[in-house]
C-alpha cells in the first residue's frame, strides 16, 4: 500500500515535468531573446532527463509511469499565461518563467515533505530540486532583464 502512495507521488511529479518540458519547447521555439532561448533549451532538457529519472524510481516501486501531460493543473495554467505573455514580449516571458520556476520549487519542496517517500526517491527529488533552484537564480540574473 505504502509503494501505490510513493508511486502517485512520483507520477504527479512526472506529470508536472512533463507539463514544463512541453512549455520550455513551446515557449523556446518563439522567443526572441538569446540567453532565454538557451535557457528554456536547457530547462526543456533537464525536465526530459528529469523525467526518465522518475520513470525509473515508478518501475521500481512497482508502478506504471503515466505517458502524458495533464489537463489541469497549476503548472500547466502557468505555461498557458506563459504562451499568453507573448504579446507582452520577452519581459512579460522573463516574468512568467520566474513565476513559473518559482512554483516548481515550490512543488519539489512540497514533495520532500512527504513521509511515506523512501530515501532513494528524497534524494533523487533534492537533486531535482537543487537543479530546479540552480536554474531559478540563473535566470534571475539573467542579462537584460533585471529590475
Amino acid at each position: 500500500m505504502e509503494n501505490d502512495k510513493v508511486v502517485s507521488l512520483l507520477n504527479d511529479l512526472l506529470t508536472k515535468n512533463y507539463d514544463a518540458e512541453k512549455g520550455y519547447k513551446e515557449v523556446a521555439e518563439k522567443i526572441e531573446h538569446t540567453s532565454l532561448k538557451s535557457y528554456f533549451d536547457a530547462q526543456a532538457q533537464n525536465r526530459y532527463d528529469f523525467g526518465h529519472q522518475i520513470k525509473a524510481l515508478i518501475s521500481k516501486y512497482g508502478g506504471e509511469p503515466h505517458k502524458g501531460t495533464s489537463i489541469v493543473g497549476d503548472l500547466h495554467r502557468t505555461w498557458i499565461a506563459i504562451r499568453d505573455a507573448f504579446t507582452d514580449g520577452d519581459n512579460a516571458i522573463y516574468a512568467e518563467a520566474i513565476r513559473g520556476e518559482e512554483a516548481f520549487s515550490a512543488e519539489y519542496g512540497d514533495m520532500l515533505t512527504k513521509e511515506v517517500l523512501p530515501q532513494d526517491v528524497k534524494d533523487m527529488v533534492q537533486t531535482q530540486k537543487n537543479s530546479v533552484d540552480k536554474a531559478l537564480a540563473s535566470l534571475k540574473v539573467m542579462d537584460g532583464f533585471q529590475s
